[in-house]
């Protein structure tokens, strides 16, 4: 709160949900379970740390044209878990993806379009390397 970050949220206390995900060194990681000590020097990154140039990450931007947060309180676990997964392997097929998603909590139902989001990511960032 007093670094005005919006990104990460607190959901369950307890490392399940996602929705307080930060990537620390490139991995998604529950930030309500992470003791300070063992994140030590390596970079922490937030959904706040996504854009460059004032521009949206393609994840996020693909979030917005597929209307895949419907209240949006998981988004950020959804997101930083995308980053992450097409950071490492920009070619991620279907089942990854799935696969990778699977930890994250939504309790709106909107699974379908999350998933179609991150699938239009991958392939707007695999054209856009191109």
């Amino acid at each position: 709160d007093a670094l005005k970050l919006k990104g990460p949220r607190y959901g369950c206390g307890v490392g399940q949900c996602g929705t307080c995900t930060v990537m620390v060194s490139g991995q998604p990681m529950r930030s309500c379970v992470l003791r300070a000590s063992l994140v030590g020097n390596k970079p922490i990154r937030t959904l706040d740390g996504l854009e460059k140039n004032g521009q949206l990450h393609p994840v996020q931007v693909a979030f917005v044209d597929e209307q895949a947060a419907q209240c949006g309180y998981c988004a950020n676990g959804w997101v930083m878990h995308a980053v992450a997964l097409l950071e490492k392997y920009p070619k991620a097929t279907d089942a990854q993806i799935q696969q990778n998603l699977a930890n994250v909590q939504c309790r709106c139902g909107t699974q379908i379009a999350i998933l179609r989001a991150v699938k239009k990511a991958r392939d707007n960032m695999t054209i856009t390397k191109a």
